[in-house]
């Protein structure tokens, strides 16, 4: 079983020296959106003016704006994520605190159907 757990731990991609593309969230997927963002606007306005110059500066412009775009979006959604994440965590946490208590709805609602049987 050589070769199972003794790899060495891969080394982080850091972008401009402090975004670190391996842990932080949405940081990998931005830049490879942005990437392919740059390449579609760059070459697609090379293709329409055939102005090499002028097309390298589109594909930058491209690139910033694409990584920014893509960035807010996902961190937004995570956030969202996060936020439904910690509502099911406390709802899951009162439905075992109060089960079986007075506090319980679900023992009010039976008790009630109950009583009109």
């Amino acid at each position: 079983m050589a070769g199972e757990g003794d790899s060495e731990p891969r080394k982080s991609f850091k972008l401009l020296g402090f975004l670190d593309v391996k842990n932080v969230p949405c940081a990998r997927e931005s830049v490879l959106y942005g990437s392919l963002g740059s390449l579609v606007m760059g070459l697609g306005h090379f293709l329409a003016t055939s102005r090499v110059r002028r097309s390298c500066d589109v594909a930058a412009g491209g690139f910033i704006c694409t990584i920014l775009g893509y960035w807010f979006y996902c961190r937004y959604n995570l956030a969202q994520q996060r936020i439904r994440q910690r509502m099911l965590k406390q709802g899951m946490k009162n439905k075992i605190l109060f089960e079986g208590s007075y506090l319980d709805p679900e023992k009010e609602q039976t008790g009630s159907e109950r009583s009109d049987s």
